[in-house]
């Protein structure tokens, strides 16, 4: 929720903020749930493979998930954002290693790295490692600086680069005297935009595909060549004769961690009679 401050200060507890919260988690979705049972729905009926930004709810934690379909309206998992950015970290919950996935599917191997989770060269050598061709990056980041990490991501992974940034204008948001938007624009009318967009398309040899669209809300297309990823790795790959595993390491640890875990089990009493007195 760009501009939303939810009352939060250094040592400050605001009401106004408690029930933005309160209205924000309303808001938020079940994974599975209703929701994506009908975003599946539409990825089917136009046989599109999708991914789709979301605010999930687990109990009363939020996180900032990016969900993945395939064509025949199947919901194949989740991503959540490991490392919420600055104010977020007050919103939503930490992401952990269960959930990076990278789908094999017949148009590529498609994953997703969530905003500023793309800076991260942790992060995205896990992709890699995972042989990320279709690298999704929805973002709330509409600068120009974005557009050269996204031309960066492509070609150190050698993958195709999908970028959807959100296009809003001061009228998509509810009225509220705690916003607080860029200071790119002076203009304070509706029709001012506070997240100017930018989506791109951009292939593992660097060529802009489709975009940077900064205009408007749309649509970008382009067609792609999957040999580029075959013809950009001839020179570099960074997971593989680049790499030089002898110095460099990493590690991911995919299992999730849970605040608290349950064991139980059946006990069955304890046949004592061969201790019984005779």
């Amino acid at each position: 929720p760009r501009g939303f401050r939810f009352g939060i200060a250094v040592g400050i507890h605001n009401e106004e903020g408690r029930d933005d919260f309160r209205k924000y988690h309303a808001s938020a979705i079940h994974v599975p749930g209703p929701e994506v049972d009908k975003l599946a729905e539409l990825a089917r009926k136009n046989n599109v493979y999708l991914v789709m930004g979301a605010i999930e709810k687990d109990g009363y934690t939020l996180y900032c998930t990016a969900l993945f379909f395939n064509s025949e309206g199947r919901f194949l998992g989740k991503h959540r954002k490991v490392m919420p950015t600055s104010l977020e970290r007050c919103i939503w919950g930490f992401g952990d290693g269960s959930t990076i996935p990278v789908y094999d599917t017949p148009i590529g191997k498609l994953g997703a790295a969530i905003c500023w989770e793309n800076r991260m060269p942790l992060y995205r050598t896990a992709l890699y490692g995972k042989g990320v061709e279709l690298y999704c990056a929805p973002t709330a980041d509409g600068s120009k600086e974005w557009q050269s990490s996204m031309m960066h991501i492509a070609m150190e992974g050698g993958c195709f680069v999908l970028s959807a940034c959100q296009f809003c204008q001061r009228k998509d948001f509810p009225a509220h005297v705690d916003h607080l938007f860029t200071d790119w624009y002076d203009d304070q009318h509706d029709e001012a935009i506070v997240s100017q967009g930018g989506s791109v398309i951009i292939s593992p040899l660097g060529k802009v595909l489709a975009g940077p669209n900064f205009e408007s809300e749309g649509l970008i297309t382009a067609d792609l060549d999957l040999g580029d990823i075959a013809r950009a790795k001839l020179y570099f790959d960074v997971v593989g004769h680049y790499s030089k595993p002898d110095v460099f390491n990493l590690t991911v640890n995919e299992h999730p961690k849970k605040p608290v875990t349950f064991v139980s089990k059946t006990v069955k009493a304890e046949d004592d009679s061969e201790f019984k007195e005779k």
